[in-house]
C-alpha cells in the first residue's frame, strides 16, 4: 500500500483519500499560512464526556493553547452542515478562534465572533490567526 510522510507525526501513514487531503492541507498551513510545524499536530485525540474524538489537524498558539481546528474529508465528500457540526463539537472542548473545513477541492474558514463563528474571507496567515 502507498504511504505518505506526515511531517507532524514524523512517520509514514497510509495514503488514503482523506490522508492525501490532510497532508495537502498541512503543506498549506506550513507554506502559505507559515504556521510553525511545532505548533501543529495531526490526528490529535481528546475526550468529550465519555466519547473519544480525534481532530484531523490542530493548530496551537504560541502559549500552546488550541487556536484552530481543521476537519478534512475525502474529495468526494461534500463539506456540509454535518462537517461543521463535527468541528463545532470539537470546539465545545477546545475553544478555538478558527475552524477550517476542507475536502481538498473546497475549503471554508470560519473565525470566532462573539459566541459563534463567521465565514472568514481568505486563508489566514498564522499571524492573522493569533
Amino acid at each position: 500500500m502507498e504511504e505518505l510522510y506526515d511531517p507532524l507525526r514524523k512517520k509514514n501513514v497510509s495514503a488514503t483519500a482523506e490522508e492525501r487531503v490532510r497532508q495537502w492541507f498541512i503543506r498549506q498551513l506550513l507554506e502559505s499560512a507559515r504556521v510553525p510545524a511545532h505548533l501543529m499536530m495531526s490526528e490529535t485525540g481528546f475526550k468529550f464526556g465519555d466519547k473519544q474524538y480525534r481532530t484531523d489537524i490542530l493548530v496551537y498558539d504560541r502559549d500552546g493553547q488550541p487556536l484552530a481546528i481543521v476537519e478534512c474529508k475525502r474529495p468526494e465528500v461534500a463539506i456540509s452542515t454535518l462537517t461543521a457540526q463535527q468541528a463545532l463539537r470539537y470546539d465545545a472542548v477546545l475553544s478555538v478562534r478558527f475552524i477550517m473545513l476542507t475536502n481538498g477541492t473546497v475549503t471554508y474558514v470560519f473565525r470566532r465572533e462573539g459566541a459563534g463563528f463567521r465565514r472568514f474571507d481568505h486563508f489566514p496567515t498564522y499571524e492573522e490567526m493569533l
